[in-house]
């Protein structure tokens, strides 16, 4: 089996989790970020050449298998176009890009150099989720009816002050992209595309840091025809406190919760139980916040397994698309409605 080499874009917060799976289970070959001192610290750390420009990393470094793109999310696109150019498979965070537009570009791209576009979606592989995704898939639950989605997590001053991204439109996009892509595609991914998407939103204590919402509420309907709201913020006291999942189905109710959709909390379900789930890893840790559950092995491991043995996509760049189509969408009836008012 060939060792698969990585290089690694943008050495911010997400990008230290990236670097140790690689270190593990392939290679290492170069990191890159615009700030000398922290490409060189994390250069350091990891035993790999740094540099400070995508385009010179591409340029001298002949032998890269994949791309990890962990940049801010506005230039998610650019650098994985720049990379698939090359001629180099991408890894992309979420969220795909901040735009449908991007993920297009991004698409249409990777088409063109015959290269593999991944997504990062590691909450797909939480074991409460995989069990939710079968038992719907095997129609256990019958006609799904409808589903709620809360996200309730703590973002403080601090976090914002201390990214020169975070909270600003043009790059970082919204709540949404940043804090909520991930439960915004298992709704995609568990039950299906929308028919319509309804939204409000508000800024209630981040003014002075935050140009865009830090609470929202959004009702729609499903292709299937189930309802389903989604309540979030990002304002919960101290802590984040809740990320659940809870989908109605004729025969069964099943709620995934906890505050990373890491506890199967409620099941009643007609003939069937859900049982012997694998223990949940531990979010990813960043001091005075957490993020969403730490996967990304997983990630990794699909990656290895599509360029080793030919393995199907895990989350592929269509259903990354989709993602940024319904938060667009969202953001779009949000703007709406504050131009209407």
């Amino acid at each position: 089996m060939k060792k698969i080499k990585f290089a690694l874009v943008g050495c911010g917060r997400i990008a230290g989790r990236h670097a140790e799976i690689i270190k593990n289970i392939a290679e290492l070959g170069a990191v890159c970020d615009i700030k000398p001192e922290r490409a060189k610290q994390f250069a350091d750390k990891f035993d790999a050449p740094y540099f400070t420009s995508i385009e010179k990393l591409l340029e001298e470094v002949k032998d890269i298998d994949v791309v990890s793109v962990c940049t801010p999310n506005s230039l998610h696109a650019e650098h994985t176009i720049l990379s698939l150019k090359a001629g180099i498979n991408v890894l992309c965070e979420k969220p795909m890009a901040i735009s449908v537009a991007d993920c297009k570009k991004m698409m249409i791209e990777a088409d063109k150099s015959g290269r593999d576009l991944f997504i990062v979606k590691q909450n797909r592989f939480n074991p409460p989720v995989a069990a939710l995704k079968q038992i719907i898939d095997e129609g256990k639950l019958g006609k799904i009816l409808n589903v709620e989605l809360n996200c309730f997590w703590n973002r403080n001053d601090e976090y914002y002050r201390q990214s020169d991204w975070k909270g600003k439109k043009a790059i970082d996009g919204g709540t949404l992209f940043t804090q909520f892509s991930h439960f915004i595609d298992l709704l995609y991914w568990l039950i299906g595309d929308f028919t319509s998407l309804e939204g409000i939103g508000k800024n209630f204590i981040h003014n002075r840091l935050v140009e865009f919402e830090d609470t929202g509420v959004v009702i729609g309907e499903f292709v299937n025809g189930a309802l389903c709201t989604i309540n979030y913020t990002v304002n919960s006291f101290k802590q984040n406190m809740e990320g659940s999942i809870t989908v109605f189905g004729e025969l069964g109710t099943v709620k995934i919760g906890g505050q990373y959709l890491n506890v199967l909390e409620y099941q009643s379900i007609e003939g069937h139980e859900i049982k012997g789930l694998p223990e949940s890893r531990p979010a990813n840790d960043y001091g005075f916040y957490q993020g969403s559950m730490s996967n990304h092995e997983k990630v990794y491991e699909n990656v290895l397994d599509v360029l080793n043995n030919g393995g199907k996509i895990a989350a592929n760049a269509f259903e990354g698309m989709k993602t940024v189509e319904i938060i667009e969408r969202i953001y779009g009836s949000m703007e709406a409605r504050t131009i209407n008012n």
